[in-house]
């Protein structure tokens, strides 16, 4: 889609929230940049029990894409052998195997280049350094090589009261804030924010098809709360992040172009945030040292995570 064909409401949001040079001409991991060794020790004074949450949904054939996005397959885990005695009889027998699957197929985090609008990717690099041979020639998923940091769940369907967000709920900032007072805590620079829609349990019902699609998911207010709060990333429980179907019709993923493209803020996918929410609620504490670096594939454009949550 070229920048003609883009609505006045998106250019002006991705004018606001542009963060093109911020770091210098060569950067190529935009807000992970926010990530100081402060930011990490005031993160691990978070950890009171050392109870350890996961937030990954296992990796399955049978997992969360159902042919929605095309080409994201689900794993096939494949055993290229089983007990064999690869140095001779009566020596230690190995099993081995192999898995086929989407980078983005479960839990992820989408690197910069994941998406690109009017020929750019972050930092105004051509869309053309994505190849077909080489994959992302910057910024990378790679690139994001120690995502640890304080994180913080914004629960906005325990704060607005809701087990679930209904499949049409566009997430406003005024639910952040919402989620926020409940957290009795403040986001700040640097942090990795984790937003709860409850959507997650459609999933973990069964009904794969219907997690999907409709979806509640972020809005096109909310990067430009993010680039005000200095957030280093974000996460939430849904399989697309925004709200699916999207909220201005005929502009699809403008959530997603305005904080990888403009704001070079990572962001990820299908987190299980159902016992995180639980563990929040007991204690009454919403802010955690979280350990999420991705699995560096050299010029992926995404890549799997198995996050925890460390309270």
């Amino acid at each position: 889609m070229s920048s003609s064909t883009l609505p006045p409401v998106f250019l002006e949001l991705a004018r606001r929230v542009n963060n093109w040079g911020r770091w210098g001409a060569d950067d190529e991991i935009g807000t992970l940049n926010l990530i100081t060794d402060d930011v990490v020790r005031a993160a691990a004074a978070e950890v009171r029990a050392g109870r350890r949450v996961p937030l990954a949904l296992p990796l399955r054939q049978d997992g969360v894409q159902t042919g929605l996005i095309p080409g994201r397959v689900n794993p096939l885990h494949t055993m290229v052998q089983i007990n064999q005695e690869t140095f001779g009889p009566g020596t230690v027998a190995c099993s081995d195997d192999v898995v086929t699957m989407g980078l983005q197929a479960a839990t992820h985090w989408d690197a910069l280049t994941h998406v690109s609008h009017s020929g750019r990717l972050y930092n105004g690099r051509p869309a053309g350094t994505v190849t077909a041979h080489g994959g992302a020639a910057f910024s990378g998923i790679d690139k994001a090589r120690h995502v640890v940091s304080r994180g913080v769940l914004l629960d906005v369907a325990r704060a607005l009261g809701r087990d679930r967000l209904d499949g049409g709920h566009a997430v406003t900032p005024e639910d952040l804030e919402a989620a926020e007072e409940l957290a009795r805590t403040r986001v700040r620079a640097g942090d990795i924010v984790l937003v709860r829609t409850g959507q997650i349990q459609v999933y973990l019902a069964g009904d794969r098809h219907g997690y999907g699609h409709p979806s509640p998911g972020l809005s096109l207010r909310t990067p430009e709360w993010f680039h005000a709060r200095d957030v280093a990333a974000v996460a939430d429980d849904t399989l697309t992040f925004e709200i699916f179907p999207p909220e201005v019709d005929d502009l699809w993923l403008p959530v997603h172009a305005l904080d990888l493209v403009e704001m070079g803020m990572p962001q990820g996918q299908n987190w299980n945030l159902e016992e995180l929410s639980t563990a929040c609620g007991e204690t009454g504490r919403y802010a955690f040292l979280l350990s999420a670096t991705p699995e560096p594939f050299v010029g992926a454009t995404g890549s799997p995570v198995a996050p925890v949550a460390i309270l």
